[in-house]
């Protein structure tokens, strides 16, 4: 009888025969291999065909999905400069990066749809710009993550943003670039640490072997860093040998000869045996060795991981027509520079160690200007840091260092908004606008730093605010830039209301003349008082009792008469005998005339001698048109008064280089009397109903001349909701009392970059949280502060100040013009013995036939 297993069916048949080849494969095992190899025939070849048709396509859109992904994340990508701080603790560079692992982790869906973000920590050096330390953010992170947990991980730290460049230059026209650089790797499996705790700093090691390079090099080493998953995560947690997949492998192999060959066989739950069981269990070292590694790697999984790559590349240029010997001596050197770049991590080699891949150059730019990243080294949080980290020797002078701390301020402190004078922004809190309220200004600012560091900006800011507000100010600038910059910036509404003083300017200025007690008001005996101070201070080593005494009498004799007088009578009462027997006939005060009567009596050589200090001292002032002009001009055509209540902006040009300094003090001081007589007239009025105005003074020490001692001065001022912003450069400038009276009354303190000197005595204003270092170490535009809010001192803070706005094209040109048409003075006929400003030869009387 057949066998019906010997008899081969068709396919067709195979259809009606119960389950078919493959059925009958399973139920009657004793086929022939002819069948089999029948079987593979007609299904293995279509589905590997169908199954490599699947993988290549697979694998197609994956990388057709990472490199769109790439190129999205590269458009927008950001540049976080880090600011190393004075001091930097160790122990930030972890907390960093366990900060930034628990920001970009995201959930599987979340990876699977968009793919997990990738950091890069980039050491950047070249000769011409020093060592920069920055880290690459791709557009999908958020703004202002990365920046606000590097200044929280390391304290006094700032950072710098910018759209991302390429980590590698192009080479300059005319020049071919020289690349030399690789990648490091583990040389073992990532569950085994690197040494954390090894003696020196590997950034320092980086940057020593990068120094000193030739002139257009760069060295550049780039740390990719990204969070990992759960599932690599679980794998390096397994016990056993690093050959996870060997000792896999070695397990199916026992299964598949046990299927052969039963028999016996050792089966432990232990995927490896232990180095006592391999070497013998008398060999405790090795057993002790082998503790400590498992150890390790125990604790390694213990902690945020990251899948790790670090690129490094050293490129100089060469110029195209370079001989061959040139060629080879710059691709040398550029090779030995990438060797000792590559070695700075050697001192991290205990039971793991970094091994050195070369690459071409043409690849390592590639990788380097993309950040591409596939699986990685495992690395943990701390071994992270070890990698990339801020360096923590304050001796390297070549890395880009922050300064001073930045101390975000407090929230009590105002944002802006009505009622506010803009300081700047936080530069510890981003987008953190800091003001100062009105009420709070009225306990005074101090404002100290040296040329160039901000003042200016920051002063034409709140006189910006200030004329927005319609509040009255007056501003004394004896540079002349900071009114140049507030006319070309100011409102157009403003126009009506801006009194300027331009010593440059060649239309006549508005007068104040301090001696004109009819037209604007006034007390005789301060005004008198607050000239003599100011003459008295400015020329204090050429000025003597007999010369005081002598100028308060005239003064006080030519306000006697019914018209204005001015300093010009002054002159002329000296002079002039028959002007001065007409004016000193008429005086009432018994003191006066006894004055007068002793100075008759010294003859006329006496009376030279003793009137020549005081008038080569008027000669000086009243020579310059100027000066003369808005002093002496006749009826004083500003009204102090009804600027500081209505929103006047009164400003002051004075620039040293054109008038002179003692000059400019001069005129300055007078004008701080003036407004300070203005603001006392103030008292008749409720206190409810006062409106607040500023007095803005630059080069502060050379105006506050006045009778009445600046602490009082300043303890009136606020009452009369009068504010005081006194700016100069540094504590020499002032005398011991000015210096109290500031340190003790300006309650609000902004200091800019300070000497070393200037810090150590300011310091005790700014302690614990800013000290003498953080003083002298501030940047340009960055300031310390400490303010007042509600009559209360607050915890310091730095600030960055923001630019003044754009100025407008022809305002300055309108401002001006509208100025001079309501404060333009009226004709005034001058006494006879004086020249008249800009004359030039003899004065012909209008009613002379020589004019008709």
């Amino acid at each position: 009888m057949m066998n019906p297993f010997l008899h081969t069916q068709t396919p067709t048949d195979s259809d009606t025969d119960g389950g078919g080849v493959i059925g009958r494969l399973l139920t009657h095992p004793g086929l022939r291999p002819g069948h089999l190899l029948s079987l593979a025939e007609q299904h293995a070849i279509p589905l590997a065909a169908a199954l490599v048709a699947t993988v290549t396509g697979v694998v197609a859109v994956a990388g057709w999905v990472r490199r769109r992904r790439e190129r999205r994340w590269a458009q927008g990508a950001r540049h976080v400069e880090i600011l190393v701080p004075p001091q930097v603790q160790p122990e930030g560079a972890q907390v960093l990066w366990e900060q930034l692992h628990g920001a970009i982790a995201r959930r599987w869906w979340q990876r699977w749809w968009s793919g997990q973000h990738l950091l890069g920590f980039e050491y950047w050096i070249s000769p011409e710009q020093g060592a920069r330390i920055r880290l690459w953010v791709p557009s999908c992170v958020p703004p202002h993550l990365i920046e606000n947990a590097v200044t929280s991980s390391w304290r006094g730290a700032r950072t710098h943003t910018t759209p991302a460049t390429p980590p590698l230059p192009p080479p300059p026209a005319g020049h071919r670039d020289l690349l030399a650089g690789g990648e490091l790797r583990l040389a073992r499996h990532g569950r085994w640490p690197i040494r954390t705790n090894a003696p020196g700093d590997p950034v320092a090691f980086l940057l020593s072997a990068a120094a000193a390079m030739e002139p257009g090099t760069t060295a550049c080493v780039q740390v990719l860093a990204r969070p990992v998953t759960t599932r690599p995560t679980r794998r390096t947690r397994s016990t056993g040998t690093p050959a996870a997949l060997g000792q896999f492998l070695l397990e199916v192999g026992r299964e598949l000869f046990g299927l052969f060959a039963p028999g016996p066989v050792h089966r432990t739950g232990t995927p490896a045996r232990t180095g006592s069981a391999r070497y013998g269990s008398g060999d405790r070292q090795v057993s002790l060795e082998q503790s400590a590694q498992d150890h390790a790697a125990a604790t390694k999984a213990g902690v945020p991981q990251w899948a790790t790559v670090v690129r490094y590349a050293v490129t100089a240029p060469v110029s195209l027509d370079a001989d061959h010997a040139t060629r080879a001596r710059a691709r040398d050197m550029v090779r030995g520079r990438a060797h000792a770049v590559s070695a700075f991590l050697s001192s991290a080699s205990q039971h793991n160690h970094y091994l050195r891949r070369w690459r071409r150059g043409a690849g390592v730019r590639e990788a380097m200007c993309w950040r591409r990243l596939g699986r990685g080294d495992l690395l943990s949080s701390p071994e992270l840091a070890v990698l990339a980290h801020l360096p923590t020797d304050a001796s390297i002078a070549e890395i880009h260092r922050a300064g001073a701390r930045a101390l975000a301020p407090s929230e009590v402190v105002a944002a802006g908004g009505p009622g506010t004078k803009p300081l700047g922004r936080a530069d510890a809190t981003r987008g953190r606008q800091v003001a100062m309220r009105v009420d709070d200004a009225r306990h005074h600012v101090h404002v100290i730093g040296p040329t160039g560091t901000g003042k200016s900006t920051l002063l034409g800011q709140m006189v910006l605010a200030d004329a927005t507000a319609r509040r009255g100010l007056v501003l004394v600038d004896p540079k002349g830039d900071l009114v140049s910059d507030v006319l070309t910036r100011l409102p157009e509404e403003c126009a009506g209301r801006v009194v300027l003083f331009d010593a440059d300017s060649s239309s006549p200025p508005p007068c104040i003349n301090p001696l004109d007690l009819t037209t604007v008001g006034g007390d005789l005996d301060q005004a008198v008082d607050n000239i003599g101070s100011v003459f008295g201070r400015i020329y204090h080593q050429f000025w003597g009792p007999r010369t005081d005494d002598l100028f308060r009498n005239s003064l006080k004799t030519v306000c006697a008469q019914a018209r204005p007088a001015t300093l010009v009578d002054v002159a002329h009462l000296l002079t002039d005998d028959p002007y001065r027997a007409r004016l000193t006939a008429d005086v009432k005060d018994p003191l006066l005339q006894q004055f007068w009567g002793t100075f008759e009596a010294l003859g006329e050589s006496g009376r030279a001698q003793l009137i020549a200090p005081l008038l080569n001292k008027l000669r000086q002032l009243l020579m310059r048109p100027f000066v003369r002009s808005a002093l002496a001009g006749g009826p004083a055509t500003v009204d102090l008064r009804a600027a500081l209540d209505g929103g006047g902006l009164v400003l002051a040009r004075l620039p040293k280089g054109r008038l002179g300094e003692d000059t400019t003090r001069l005129f300055g001081a007078l004008l701080v009397a003036r407004t300070w007589q203005a603001a006392t007239a103030r008292a008749d009025t409720p206190a409810t109903q006062r409106h607040d105005a500023a007095l803005y003074l630059d080069e502060c020490h050379n105006f506050l001349h006045l009778s009445t001692p600046v602490e009082d001065m300043l303890a009136e001022a606020r009452a009369l909701k009068l504010s005081m912003v006194l700016a100069h450069q540094n504590l020499g400038q002032l005398t011991s009392t000015l210096r109290e009276a500031i340190s003790t009354n300006a309650r609000n303190k902004i200091y800019f970059a300070l000497s070393p000197e200037d810090s150590h005595d300011l310091a005790r204003h700014t302690l614990p949280q800013l000290g003498e270092h953080d003083l002298a170490h501030l940047d340009a535009y960055h300031a310390a502060t400490r303010l007042v809010v509600n009559g209360q001192n607050i915890a310091p803070c730095t600030v960055e100040t923001t630019p003044l706005p754009p100025s407008v094209p022809g305002r300055a040109r309108r401002i001006r013009a509208a100025a001079r048409a309501h404060t333009t003075p009226r004709p005034h006929a001058l006494p006879a013995s004086m020249p008249r400003p800009n004359s030039s030869g003899p004065q012909v009387p209008r009613n002379d036939p020589r004019r008709r």
